[in-house]
């Protein structure tokens, strides 16, 4: 499987951005090669309708056909690449790249809520539902700063991941980052409140 798929056309991150796709796309990545029938199992939808949508990925260069197939009756999928990249400053260049970087953002708020409503604490070991979790942090950087911040973090998590890779105890995470400039103008809800001179 290769590393990364970086995108800098609109029209490609928008075959993806489709909310089945960015789905199936990860359950692929996470859990690897399925068939439709199976995806449209775990997506509760229809074998016919997960099979057109692996299509159009296929046809786009996001996944394959599974050399390995188990199944000779159906045909098995595998993600290509380990992640998508794209350049944020080139694709909101446009108004459509504009659009389809808004709508990543939501397929990725989509599956972030995903799988904090899939967590259930009762089903897991006390160490790792103390390991688990989300915090936000506001703070004052420069664009250069996140810039530093996304890299540094990046490299930690290969770095844990090869220093970790086949320990005891090791669970499959989804790990997050994020950094967006808070809103400046006053009617955003954060700012709904009165403030006193």
């Amino acid at each position: 499987m290769e590393e990364e798929f970086k995108i800098d056309d609109p029209r490609l991150l928008k075959v993806v951005a489709h909310p089945l796709r960015v789905r199936l796309l990860g359950l692929l990545r996470a859990q690897g090669p399925a068939t439709a029938s199976e995806l449209g199992r775990a997506v509760g939808e229809s074998s016919g309708l997960t099979s057109y949508h692996l299509r159009e990925l296929a046809k786009h260069g996001f996944i394959e056909e599974d050399p390995e197939q188990r199944d000779g009756r159906e045909r098995r999928w595998r993600a290509r690449h380990r992640y998508t990249s794209w350049d944020n400053l080139t694709l909101a260049a446009t108004p459509e790249g504009r659009e389809v970087l808004k709508v990543m953002q939501l397929r990725q708020l989509e599956a972030v809520a995903r799988t904090v409503e899939a967590f259930d604490e009762s089903e897991w070991q006390r160490e790792v539902v103390e390991a688990a979790g989300m915090s936000d942090h506001l703070v004052m950087l420069p664009p250069e700063g996140v810039r530093e911040l996304n890299e540094r973090v990046g490299d930690l998590v290969r770095e844990l991941a090869a220093r970790y890779a086949g320990a005891d105890g090791a669970e499959q995470y989804h790990l997050w980052t994020g950094a967006f400039p808070y809103p400046r103008h006053r009617d955003h809800p954060e700012h709904s409140e009165k403030e006193e001179p």
